[in-house]
């Protein structure tokens, strides 16, 4: 089990962790936390319905990175479908950054219940909503690393170029948590197919 994710009864999941992987993983969910932003609750006194239909923003966001996680529904080629995108943001995003950070929330806090043993580590065990809240959260961290280290899909494929970067390289400890977080995710996906 130690490194990748095996399925457990009920439909479920579990993984070993050591403390440096516990750690790794926490700090990169609470930064997409931070970079998703927080959301907007009802005020005191207002109707929360009123929230569930309240705009979001219509333009696409500026950082690259999460133009990656909130992207244009029809492309940006001609003022027809620009508009669309737009409409079709104004109406979406909201939910979309919810539903991210959600995902990053139930894997701060399933990380945040495990009790470290003596050797220095844990089982994480999930259950099938749990899976599916750290699937959407690892798609989510990948993306947005991928996204700052500039990974095309050439540097994906096996004989990539992120599997050759030097130790002396700034970008290699990105890149290989990009990479485990790759892992990670397979494992995950496999445990979950039938």
């Amino acid at each position: 089990m130690a490194g990748h994710f095996e399925a457990t009864p009920g439909g479920g999941a579990a993984v070993a962790l050591d403390e440096v992987e516990i750690a790794i993983l926490r700090s990169l969910a609470v930064q997409l936390l931070e970079l998703i932003g927080p959301g907007d609750e009802p005020a005191e006194g207002e109707d929360p319905l009123a929230a569930l239909f309240a705009e979001g923003p219509s333009e696409p966001p500026t950082d690259p990175a999460l133009a990656r996680l909130f992207p244009e529904a029809y492309g940006d080629e001609d003022t027809e479908l620009r508009a669309a995108s737009a409409e079709f943001r104004r109406f979406t995003e909201n939910d979309l950054r919810a539903r991210k950070r959600t995902d990053a929330l139930a894997v701060v806090r399933t990380l945040d219940a495990l009790t470290i043993t003596g050797d220095g580590g844990a089982v994480l065990e999930l259950t099938g909503d749990e899976c599916r809240n750290w699937l959407g959260a690892l798609n989510d961290l990948r993306l947005t690393i991928g996204t700052r280290l500039e990974v095309s899909d050439e540097d994906e494929g096996e004989a990539g170029s992120l599997y050759r970067l030097p130790d002396s390289d700034p970008r290699k400890p990105m890149v290989m948590a990009y990479l485990w977080l790759g892992a990670l995710q397979e494992t995950l996906v496999e445990t979950l197919m039938p």
